[in-house]
């Protein structure tokens, strides 16, 4: 525990007793994928630091639609955490260990008082803060000005691994683009009339030379049809 801050560049400035404190008081938390780390109406008792993994935090409207708002990678925090300590409020969303998680939990009075006495501590949590918010923005202009068409081939492209598939079901693409399972099957069914990607149980098949890397490529500011 005493030599994960090292992994911070940004907390090097904190004072000594500040940053005794953070380490002294926080705690290592060791998360399995599939884990829920966080649902909607409860309260954030710390402030989370993620060390290793990946942690989806999305949200899941009352008709079970879900739509993924970012992802935390190691080196980064929770936006929403930051803003529901700082503004006394309770989740409105949910957040998914997409693969096994290492974390720093700091207590929430510990991450109070941090942010009232120490700048650099502030510089650290609010980058990462910020770049959520600029994530959240970019997602709404997608949702709302670009065709469905161009951000599922932006996507595949996005997610394709080194065989050439996106190892992904129908409804994992809908929630990552934040619209409806059957929006996407028959997208994908028209991607595959046009030869570009074969569609397979639980996946699709991108080859190297489809002309979908070029329609995705070409479509950049695509606009509502």
């Amino acid at each position: 525990m005493t030599d994960w801050i090292g992994q911070f560049p940004a907390l090097d400035d904190l004072p000594a007793a500040l940053r005794a404190r953070l380490v002294n008081e926080s705690r290592l938390a060791a998360l399995p994928e599939g884990t829920r780390i966080f649902g909607p109406g409860q309260a954030p008792s710390s402030f989370l630091i993620l060390l290793s993994g990946s942690v989806r935090v999305q949200q899941v409207s009352e008709n079970g639609r879900e739509i993924v708002l970012y992802r935390i990678s190691a080196g980064e925090s929770c936006a929403l955490t930051t803003a529901c300590i700082l503004g006394y409020e309770d989740y409105r969303a949910e957040a998914i260990a997409e693969t096994a998680v290492e974390a720093i939990a700091t207590p929430r009075a510990t991450f109070e008082d941090l942010i009232a006495q120490s700048p650099p501590f502030r510089r650290f949590v609010f980058k990462t803060f910020s770049d959520r918010i600029t994530d959240l923005f970019r997602i709404i202009d997608e949702i709302a000005f670009s065709r469905v068409d161009i951000r599922l081939a932006q996507k595949l492209a996005q997610l394709r691994n080194a065989n050439g598939d996106v190892e992904a079901t129908h409804h994992q693409l809908a929630t990552e683009l934040g619209t409806a399972r059957e929006v996407v099957s028959r997208q994908l069914q028209e991607f595959q009339r046009r030869g570009w990607v074969k569609i397979g149980r639980g996946l699709v098949s991108v080859p190297a030379d489809s002309a979908l890397f070029d329609f995705a490529r070409s479509n950049d500011h695509g606009s509502v049809t």
